[in-house]
């Protein structure tokens, strides 16, 4: 009788045991469920952004909206005033929350940025110095006028002559280049010298024979780019040598 009563006892002891556990483990289900149901705040575009769109742009292609914590994704955008400066480096779509990485400094997306190649058309690359690039402030996407320095013959006289060859051409990319010292050769490694001149690589897009008299300006003469926006002024171009100069 005495090990009968000693039996129930202890069964009611293991039950009551794992009721306590049972219920402390809903319990902290309820808690867990209830963390990953509290709301948050989250930047999420609700209009398409395109890549190159300044975060001073943003103010009405976003809204801040309440997400699920869970659903929240780390390195997200708080506060748009982290993004002053930036652009988006990619397209963004609605629905997406706003990410600190996917905003870059300009010049970076300059270097890398690039315009396809309109059809017809092909691409080349000229080497120039920054002052020759308006001071290096085009970028892919702008229209540029391009000007050609050259030595010709005129009459049996050699003769400096400057003259814009072509108006509003395409910039399709624009890298920095490499750094050269004016002065200095390999033959002469402590030649006196200047600070170091940066020069870019543009690319531009131009037809065949358009090309051939680019690639003729940069081989036998000198290149210099102006800025050329589509409402410039074209006319009044005229080839320019001493005497128009110095009449």
């Amino acid at each position: 009788m005495k090990f009968r009563l000693l039996g129930a006892l202890l069964a009611i002891v293991i039950a009551l045991g794992g009721a306590v556990i049972l219920t402390g483990y809903v319990n902290g289900g309820d808690a867990r469920a209830a963390d990953g149901a509290a709301f948050v705040p989250s930047f999420v575009v609700t209009t398409e952004i395109p890549a190159g769109t300044p975060a001073a742009d943003l103010g009405e292609l976003v809204a801040v909206k309440q997400i699920p914590a869970l659903a929240a994704v780390p390195g997200r955008v708080s506060d748009l005033a982290d993004l002053t400066g930036l652009v988006s480096d990619v397209a963004l779509m609605p629905g997406e929350q706003l990410l600190g990485s996917r905003f870059i400094d300009p010049a970076s997306r300059t270097v890398r940025g690039g315009v396809p190649v309109p059809q017809g058309m092909q691409a080349v690359t000229v080497a120039l110095p920054a002052q020759n690039v308006v001071g290096g402030e085009i970028v892919a996407g702008d229209t540029v006028g391009v000007l050609i320095s050259a030595t010709v013959d005129r009459s049996g006289t050699d003769l400096p002559v400057t003259r814009q060859v072509f108006h509003k051409v395409l910039v399709l990319r624009v890298q920095p280049g490499t750094s050269v010292t004016p002065g200095a050769s390999e033959a002469d490694a402590s030649a006196t010298s200047t600070d170091p001149v940066a020069t870019l690589m543009v690319t531009l897009a131009r037809s065949t024979a358009d090309v051939e008299t680019l690639v003729w300006g940069q081989q036998f003469g000198s290149v210099w780019l102006t800025l050329e926006p589509e409402e410039a002024d074209e006319t009044g171009s005229r080839s320019v040598d001493g005497g128009v100069v110095f009449p």
